[in-house]
């Protein structure tokens, strides 16, 4: 029966059957398996989706996971990693290798700008950077050895929306694997596989888990030769996501739908709110009708803009600095995705890896604030969010 991803949250695939179904997802807290014969066991060696072997290699909480966040984007399958950042390097490092280009958005999370200089750095893998809404600037940036093109739907932190469509398509052109970070829009907002993505990534630590209580990772994959490349890649390196984790992040999936639209609704009121206040110079927000990505965010996002926006506050990094002290209800915390409301100053935290240059090219700037707004009334969220201005004013 075909669902509304909203009602696909509350129901993941379902175990197998016994006579009944639990309605809860089991936990499987098991890390070996074992087997009646020795070609069984050789067989679980070599298949991502055969019989259970070694957690390492699969397990049954983990795997409905990935069936589930499969499932949501539209994808063959899926893998789950020990962190987003995981899923980010064990996806990349299984298909760059030295001497390779990659195509990267310039306005990235600061992990995965540290990634790619590591890369630079280690690998001689090339970076070029590019807006991310060019499709000739990414066209101009191939080259034969060009194996990876990766985008985030909606950048961190100054919520730009990549033009996916366009810019996979070049790279379709050119058999470049298009990545994806799609964790800010979730799949409810945005499934990136039917605007070309070969790969879409999510830090399931945010919005999937939704209650600060996981640390996880995935990856969604388009092709399934796609995945087992990564798989047989990614299982040496160890970042595999454990059951618990596993389990918890499907419990928090279950409300993703209610509290991806509420974040998204008070995130607007929000952004609208702050664009009018005398101590903010500039908002970032994709919600608002000046913003550059608005129309490619009225095209490529379905139910709001996402539950992330950022501003820039009069006064430069010591406003800054007050304004995040000064909150009282929000709470000042690295995250995003919670049901509690986060702030913090990306230039010394997300993105301290960049240099002052660095920091202008993503358009981020000394005083920039980010809040991941969470499901308290928007009312009490914006009293909390006025009074911190009046002092980072003073």
């Amino acid at each position: 029966m075909a669902t509304h991803p909203d009602t696909r949250t509350v129901h993941p695939p379902a175990p197998p059957a016994t006579g009944s179904t639990p309605v809860g997802v089991p936990l499987h807290q098991s890390h070996v398996f074992s087997f009646d014969t020795a070609d069984q066991m050789a067989a679980a060696f070599q298949d991502p989706d055969g019989a259970f072997l070694y957690s390492r290699f699969g397990n049954p909480t983990v795997r409905t996971l990935e069936q589930a966040i499969s499932d949501l984007e539209g994808g063959t399958g899926g893998l789950a990693f020990a962190s987003g950042m995981g899923a980010i390097t064990g996806v990349l490092r299984s298909l760059v290798s030295s001497g390779d280009h990659v195509i990267a958005q310039r306005s990235l999370y600061g992990g995965t700008y540290a990634t790619f200089e590591d890369l630079a750095a280690r690998w001689g893998v090339t970076v070029t950077y590019v807006s991310g809404t060019d499709p000739e600037e990414v066209r101009a940036a191939l080259t034969p050895r060009t194996r990876v093109l990766y985008l985030e739907t909606i950048a961190n932190p100054t919520t730009a929306v990549s033009d996916l469509p366009a810019l996979f398509a070049v790279a379709a052109e050119a058999g470049v694997t298009g990545i994806v970070d799609n964790t800010f829009a979730t799949p409810l907002l945005c499934r990136p596989l039917e605007h070309g993505a070969d790969i879409v990534i999510h830090s399931a630590t945010k919005y999937l888990g939704g209650h600060a209580d996981i640390l996880g990772g995935a990856a969604v994959f388009r092709d399934t030769a796609l995945r087992r490349r990564v798989w047989e890649h990614v299982v040496e390196e160890g970042a595999t996501l454990d059951p618990f984790a596993a389990w918890l992040t499907l419990r928090g999936m279950s409300t993703l739908a209610l509290r991806v639209h509420r974040q998204s609704t008070t995130a607007q009121l929000l952004a609208e709110r702050l664009a009018a206040h005398p101590a903010v110079t500039r908002v970032h927000y994709a919600g608002l009708p000046d913003h550059p990505s608005y129309e490619r965010a009225q095209r490529l996002l379905s139910g709001g803009a996402g539950g992330v926006l950022s501003f820039d506050i009069a006064g430069g990094r010591e406003a800054g600095r007050t304004f995040i002290e000064s909150v009282q209800l929000a709470l000042l915390s690295p995250s995003l995705g919670d049901v509690k409301t986060l702030v913090m100053h990306p230039a010394s935290t997300s993105h301290r890896q960049l240099d002052r240059t660095a920091l202008a090219a993503m358009d981020i700037a000394e005083g920039t604030i980010r809040i991941a707004v969470g499901i308290e009334h928007p009312d009490d969220l914006w009293s909390d969010i006025e009074q911190a201005l009046a002092k980072a004013a003073a």
